[in-house]
């Protein structure tokens, strides 16, 4: 992998987010997240934005769990 290249960030249906080469065809179960750049800018958003690791099925189970 080229790390000067150019990434971009992906996410799944999870909401679980990836860095990938923007010259990369996407893979399946995949979209980007429309944010693309350096290695660096794309984690950088990355650490802003992923602050609940958890996949979103769990998340949405364990909300559901707490309310009753």
């Amino acid at each position: 992998m080229d790390e000067d290249g150019t990434f971009q960030v992906l996410v799944n249906d999870e909401e679980q987010y990836s860095l990938w080469p923007a010259d990369k065809e996407v893979p399946a179960g995949w979209r980007p997240d429309g944010t693309r750049g350096t290695r660096q800018e794309c984690m950088d958003h990355v650490d802003r934005v992923w602050t609940d690791m958890r996949p979103r099925s769990l998340r949405e189970r364990m909300a559901a769990e707490h309310q009753g």
